[in-house]
């Protein structure tokens, strides 16, 4: 028995399909699946069943295929102990973050951490919050950057920064010429909100509960930005990230931004690990750039009566 066959079987449980499961293993589809069956000789037991629709693995296949990726995960943890003592600024990270914070928050942090670690290769990866904490489990992600509360004792949890919340509404929408909101001028709202699966939905529901406001029936959006056109296109009223509405974010028209009156509402951002994880001095360098953020992106006091999505406040000199 070798790794690479073990990492064969790890692709061929997660793909369920040799053609792809060679792909990503960088090998033919034929060499793929001549090893599965030598490890399955090796074994003396079925490792996957082969029907002429679709591949699955037996359950003995499965539970060789979970501890397998356990194993592959210890021996990236091996090799990463020795990169990191050989030259602990280079190799590979490999990043999970979800999808409401990932293109707002990375642009402001990506440029500071290639001049602070020109050596590093940051391999990103964009997934929902159950997911990147999947992975981060499974060993085939380093760190997260997720949304709190995350309940598991096997990770490190690292507190960036916290994300206040604005509302966004069509500029001809009743709240549009408020200077600032109390959470119960939300009461009877009804806001559009995102798809089962994001975070960002429940935060908002959160939100929605404590003001007494609800949800739009009939509409679900798959991102950010479907929000954001809907509010321009007078279909509702939304809760939108400061980052999101922030630069090099690209304005949008008919849409009002109003900051909320302390206590706003907000989000709690934390970098996390595995505890097990050698790279833990280094995870925490880099939570410190990525904490290091400016504060004025976070800062909502801009957001005046009518001002438009993403325009930057204007002052008014005193006479």
């Amino acid at each position: 028995m070798n790794l690479r066959d073990l990492s064969y079987l790890v692709a061929l449980a997660e793909y369920r399909h040799f053609g792809r499961a060679a792909e990503a293993s960088f090998v033919s589809q034929p060499t793929l699946s001549t090893q599965i069956r030598k490890l399955e000789d090796e074994l003396g037991v079925a490792l996957v069943e082969r029907t002429p629709r679709k591949v699955l693995l037996t359950e003995t296949g499965r539970e060789i295929a979970r501890r397998a990726r356990g194993v592959l995960s210890q021996i990236d943890e091996i090799k990463s102990i020795a990169q990191r003592t050989r030259d602990p600024e280079s190799g590979t990270i490999r990043l999970g973050i979800f999808p409401t914070l990932g293109p707002y928050l990375l642009p402001h942090v990506v440029p500071h951490l290639r001049t602070r670690f020109p050596r590093l290769e940051l391999l990103l990866r964009e997934e929902k919050t159950e997911q990147v904490l999947h992975m981060l489990r499974e060993g085939t992600l380093d760190a997260g950057i997720l949304a709190l509360p995350v309940h598991d004792d096997s990770l490190h949890v690292e507190f960036l920064f916290e994300e206040p919340f604005v509302l966004a509404v069509p500029s001809g929408h009743e709240l549009a010429s408020c200077a600032s909101l109390r959470m119960d001028d939300l009461a009877e709202q009804n806001l559009l909100l995102l798809e089962d699966g994001h975070c960002l939905r429940d935060q908002a529901l959160e939100v929605c509960h404590l003001a007494g406001a609800g949800e739009k029936s009939g509409f679900r959006a798959t991102s950010l930005e479907t929000l954001r056109q809907m509010v321009s296109a007078n279909v509702g009223i939304t809760l939108l990230p400061a980052l999101a509405v922030k630069p090099p974010v690209a304005q949008s028209p008919n849409v009002s931004l109003i900051e909320f009156e302390a206590p706003a509402p907000s989000r709690r951002i934390a970098m996390l690990w595995r505890k097990s994880s050698a790279m833990t001095p280094f995870f925490e360098a880099l939570a410190a750039i990525i904490r290091d953020v400016p504060a004025e992106l976070f800062n909502t006091h801009g957001f005046a009566t009518g001002q438009p999505d993403g325009a930057p406040a204007v002052a008014t000199p005193s006479p």
